[in-house]
Order: structure tokens, then C-alpha cells, then sequence
């Protein structure tokens, strides 16, 4: 009978594991991870950032003008009871171009797109505050009431699942669903991502990543073969598509702009093998592709535009941005330089490779993905570049003191999937999973000690990473956060400030 029943298990268990293997799990793999990773999400506005981005949704919807001197006020007001000015001194602090001298508008540094991206929230947030006070509830309706501020964090938090769900998508063209599952959690949980998707949610960056992940998603897709094999040309549906992602893209970080470079270099190389082949038709339909996406391009940007005009007096961003960047002039014309590109990757207080070793290990995995698709790893690394030598450029800003992480390169997320995909792919074969799920580990344990310290158990890391007994800090993590379990399930307001 004992021997019947260990059969019985053993073939269960093999019928199991034959079925997990038939199945591509990874998509519900993810969302259960990124649904148990939610209840210690902290939905807040409290920072300038956050501030600005969420102006416009609250004063369009609800004023429908772009004058937000009482949204500051707000939250300003928030932050000068807790002691901290940062908001009324970065938004409402009068200097010489604050109000701007031209429209006489406060300044609004962040571009639209992120609140044209909450606006499904907030609208059902603002229905549900209707029928609630309908009932006898008495909810605020003035779009600073909390199912305002939970509707638009949560809209990130969920922007971001299909950012991860889209990335995983990518990967699997270029690997297993094992591999793909396992470089998508392993980024997710080893960069700064985790922490704007659940921590400091009203952020761009979410949104951001899945524009890209989107914009790559629709451009690989649309194409047949991959890029070795591909002349460049797509359906207008495709490039109509990929024109409104572009706008949002760039309406949301404007730096996004940079990324723009992948289809623009495959559109060259596609016009100089057309030429070369003396295929003028196909010259002709990419011409006629790209007018489409350059159309569409240009009309999704019209909001930004708008905006640009009725807060700066003129198309472009405020002049506050302007005056970070590094620029050179070479004669008659000015360039932008980036003094600090190896900085943005290694500065020992603020690179990217040290806050998160893991990017370092992704973009050498694209040598792998370079020997399934080599135009298309070298694009991807162009774009990264591009990300790269922007933040550079930023002569004063660059090292994002006071953020957790290098939150710059999270809109490369998709990049760095592919590429450690790829890696896992063909190490796998040659070590087994054992070793990889070790190293997959350590990666995410090294960015959840450092969210710990920064959060918690040393604040003083928001100023740069801090070596001087950074293994000692790392490894006290577990006891401090088993200290302040409390607070980080119930009252994670107390691990913050202005909440």
C-alpha cells in the first residue's frame, strides 16, 4: 500500500512538473508577485516632484486653468507642518523666475504626460466620491481628498504590472519563458523600479517604463523576422500607433525623446539597404510610414505644447530645466555635453552600477542577445547611451542626491530584461537554475537592504551611498526591519515625512 501511494505521489509530481513546463506560467507568476509586494505600498503626494505632476490633473479637472497656486498651497501646507519647506521653497518661493516674468504662471517644471496617464483614475475616483457622499458619506469632492491621491498612485502601481508583463513579453522572443520570468522579477526587484512602483508612486518613472516597454512592444511586433532580416517596414497602423506612444513617451520624461533614437537609426540603416538594393518601392513605403509617425508624433505632443506656451510664454520647458544642462559652444553652435556620463555609471556615491549591480550584468548579457539580434542589441544599447549622456549633461542635478537609486534608467528597464534574459538563457544550459536563483537573490537582497537603510535604518544614505560600513548596515537590516514590522505594515508614515 506505502508503495502504491509513493508511485501515486511520484507520478502526481511528475504530471506537475510536466504541466508547469507545458505552460507558460510567467505572466501569473508576476502579477501574484506584484499583488503581494502591494499592501506595503505608501499612496502619497508629498514631494515637489510629485507636486507638479499632479497639479495639472487636480487644477485642470477640477479649475480648469493652469494657475496652481492653491495646489502648492496644499501641499505645501502639509509640508510646513511637518517641518519641512522643500515644497513652498522649490514651487512658491518668489526669485527670478518664479512666478515667470512672462505669463506671470508658477513654475511647473514636470511635463503633462503623467496626468493625461492618471486621468482614468482620478475621474473614477472623483464618480466613486459622488455615489459615496450620495450614500451619506462626506468625502471631500476637491481632488485633494485621499481616493484622489490613492487613485493616481495606484494608476502608476498598475502602469507599472503592465510595464513588467510587456517586458516579460519582449524577453520571450529572445529566450525561454524560465529565463524571461527570471530576468523580468530579478530587474523588478533589484533597481530602483520596486521603489517607485509601491513607494514613491506619484512619480513619472512608472509611467515612463511602460510607455517604453509599450513603444518597444508595438516596434518589434510590427515587424517580421527579427531586425537581421527586417527592411524597415511596417504597417501605417503600426507607425500610427507608435507616433501616439512616442508623444506620451516624451510628454512623460521629456529626456525620453533619446530613445527615439532606436527607430531612427533602424530607419536609416533601412533606407541605405533599400538604396543599396535598388528597391525604390520600399523606399517609398518607409518614407511614407515615417511621415505618418512623424505626424502623429507631432500632434500627440500638442497638449505639451500648449502647455509649454500658457506657463513659459514661449514652446518649450521652463527655463529652470535649461539652466542644469551642460552646454559647450563649438564655434557658432552650441552643444550639449555630458561632463558626467561615466559619473552617471560609476561615481562611488551615486553611479547607477552601485546602486544596482545588476544593470552592470544586464547590458553584458546584450552581447548575448547581440548573437540572436544584433541590430536590435546594438539600438538598445544606443538607446541606454542616450539615457546615459542626457543625465551627464545635467551639470547640477546629475547625481539625483536625495532620490533612492540612479530612478534615471528605470525607463531602460526593457533593455536591461532582454539583455540578462538572454545571459540567463545561455548560462543555464551550462550551470543549471540552482546557482542562477543564488545570484538572482543576492542581487535583490543587496537593493531591499538598500531601500531598508535608506528608508529607515540610515536615512543618511539619501545623500549618496556610504561604504564606511555599508556590509555591517546591509546585514542589520533583517533585525531592524523585524524592529519597525509595526510601523511598515500599519504605519509605514512614520518610516517618511509629510504623510
Amino acid at each position: 500500500m506505502q508503495t502504491f501511494s509513493r508511485t501515486m505521489m511520484m507520478s502526481l509530481a511528475q504530471r506537475l512538473q510536466a504541466l508547469l513546463a507545458s505552460r507558460e506560467v510567467g505572466p501569473l507568476v508576476i502579477v501574484l508577485i506584484f499583488s503581494a509586494l502591494l499592501p506595503i505600498s505608501l499612496p502619497r503626494i508629498a514631494l515637489s516632484d510629485e507636486v507638479q505632476y499632479y497639479a495639472y490633473l487636480r487644477s485642470l479637472y477640477f479649475d480648469r486653468d493652469l494657475d496652481f497656486y492653491n495646489e502648492y498651497q496644499h501641499f505645501a501646507a502639509i509640508g510646513l507642518r511637518n517641518s519641512d519647506p522643500a515644497v513652498f521653497n522649490a514651487l512658491l518661493r518668489p526669485d527670478a523666475a518664479n512666478p515667470n516674468p512672462i505669463t506671470g504662471k508658477l513654475r511647473n517644471v514636470a511635463p503633462i504626460g503623467s496626468a493625461l496617464l492618471w486621468t482614468p483614475g482620478f475621474v473614477l475616483a472623483d464618480l466613486w466620491v459622488q455615489v459615496a457622499n450620495a450614500f451619506g458619506a462626506t468625502i471631500p469632492r476637491d481632488g485633494f481628498s485621499q481616493p484622489y491621491i490613492v487613485a493616481v498612485c495606484m494608476m502608476s502601481a498598475l502602469y507599472s504590472l503592465i510595464g513588467l508583463l510587456l517586458t516579460y513579453r519582449l524577453a520571450r522572443i529572445y529566450a525561454g519563458h524560465i529565463p524571461a520570468l527570471l530576468a523580468t522579477i530579478t530587474i523588478f526587484l533589484a533597481t530602483p523600479l520596486v521603489f517607485y512602483t509601491y513607494l514613491a508612486m506619484a512619480w513619472s518613472h512608472a509611467n515612463g517604463f511602460f510607455l517604453f516597454a509599450l513603444f518597444l512592444t508595438i516596434w518589434l511586433r510590427g515587424r517580421e523576422g527579427n531586425l537581421s532580416h527586417s527592411d524597415g517596414r511596417r504597417h501605417w497602423s503600426v507607425w500610427l500607433a507608435l507616433g501616439v506612444v512616442a508623444g506620451l513617451m516624451v510628454m512623460t520624461r521629456e529626456q525620453l525623446g533619446l530613445l527615439l533614437l532606436v527607430p531612427a537609426l533602424e530607419a536609416l540603416a533601412a533606407y541605405a539597404g533599400a538604396v543599396r538594393r535598388w528597391q525604390w518601392s520600399v523606399v517609398r513605403e518607409l518614407f511614407v510610414g515615417h511621415v505618418v509617425f512623424l505626424g502623429v508624433f507631432l500632434l500627440s505632443l500638442t497638449p505639451q505644447l500648449a502647455t509649454y506656451w500658457v506657463l513659459n510664454g514661449r514652446i518649450g520647458p521652463s527655463t529652470t530645466v535649461g539652466g542644469k544642462l551642460a552646454i559647450a559652444h563649438l564655434g557658432p553652435l552650441p552643444m550639449l555635453i555630458s561632463p558626467h556620463f561615466l559619473d552617471t555609471l560609476l561615481d562611488p556615491a551615486h553611479g547607477a552600477f552601485l546602486w544596482s549591480p545588476i544593470l552592470f550584468v544586464s547590458l553584458i548579457g546584450l552581447l548575448w542577445l547581440f548573437v540572436r539580434d544584433g541590430p536590435l542589441a546594438l539600438l538598445l544599447f544606443v538607446g541606454f547611451l542616450g539615457q546615459v549622456y542626457i543625465n551627464g549633461a545635467f551639470g547640477t542635478t546629475w547625481h539625483l542626491s536625495g532620490s533612492f537609486g540612479f530612478r534615471r534608467l528605470i525607463e531602460c528597464t526593457p533593455i536591461f530584461a532582454l539583455g540578462l534574459a538572454a545571459l540567463l538563457a545561455w548560462v543555464q544550459p551550462q550551470i543549471g537554475w540552482k546557482p542562477l536563483l543564488a545570484g538572482a537573490a543576492i542581487f535583490v537582497l543587496w537593493n531591499v537592504g538598500l531601500i531598508a537603510q535608506w528608508t529607515f535604518v540610515r536615512p543618511e544614505l539619501r545623500k549618496g551611498l556610504i561604504w564606511d560600513g555599508m556590509l555591517y548596515y546591509q546585514l542589520q537590516v533583517p533585525l531592524q526591519t523585524l524592529g519597525r514590522l509595526g510601523d511598515i505594515l500599519f504605519n509605514r508614515c512614520r518610516l517618511t515625512t509629510n504623510c
